[in-house]
């Protein structure tokens, strides 16, 4: 199931989107904003899969908008305006449909979100950071500080990725098999969780501590 939200000034072009969203299996429009504020509020709180996303706006322009989103989030941007066109695919958005569209115009764009998204590789995490779209091998993944509405990724070669996330967020995105969250504050890959040293995981020049809550699922994980 890809869970969207739709973000336009304009109330008719939202209705528009929700009324096409309803007749497409596997696509949830979670919820309609027409306000940047109350878009951001929901996305700093809940995964989102997929935007649809106008460009002119009172406030911020919306490839700006995007660009500011830290999770990994795909967009299709819906927008009266064809100059954006070429701007819009250079931040890898997934389509752009020129308003106004037709159903079959925005069942065949959604298509593409679907097709895409089966074909990410499930052994990355892409997220978005710095401006960027970071996609990031699980294997070069040292571990994962929750840091309050802030994430570190620190990876093998020593460098960090900081990005705006909560840690159920980023939970989410990863592999159950391969990564499990030890401390209210840090998310381990499994395999590097060898040895236990007075209640305190050792990975590099880390010093982990794990939580009460995780404790007995650590300890199944070392004795398996």
């Amino acid at each position: 199931m890809i869970k969207a939200i739709a973000l336009d000034d304009e109330i008719l072009a939202l209705k528009i989107i929700e009324n096409y969203a309803e007749k497409i299996e596997n696509l949830s429009l979670e919820k309609i904003f027409n306000t940047q504020i109350d878009a951001q509020r929901y996305l700093n709180k809940f995964p989102v899969d997929l935007i649809f996303l106008d460009i002119e706006m009172p406030s911020k322009n919306g490839m700006d908008f995007y660009k500011s989103i830290s999770q990994n989030t795909k967009v299709i941007f819906t927008t009266a305006y064809s100059e954006y066109a070429v701007d819009a695919f250079n931040i890898n958005a997934v389509d752009y449909l020129l308003k106004p569209f037709s159903f079959d115009r925005f069942k065949a764009a959604v298509e593409k979100v679907k097709m895409n998204t089966e074909a990410d590789d499930v052994r990355h995490l892409s997220i978005r950071a710095d401006y960027k779209l970071h996609k990031i091998n699980f294997d070069d993944i040292l571990l994962i500080e929750g840091l309050d509405d802030y994430i570190q990724i620190h990876l093998t070669d020593h460098s960090v990725i900081t990005a705006r996330s909560s840690m159920k967020n980023i939970l989410e995105k990863l592999s159950e098999k391969d990564f499990v969250r030890v401390h209210r504050s840090y998310i381990v890959p499994v395999k590097n969780i060898k040895t236990i040293v007075n209640r305190n995981i050792h990975i590099e020049n880390f010093i982990i501590p794990i939580g009460e809550t995780y404790k007995e699922m650590v300890i199944k994980l070392v004795n398996r």
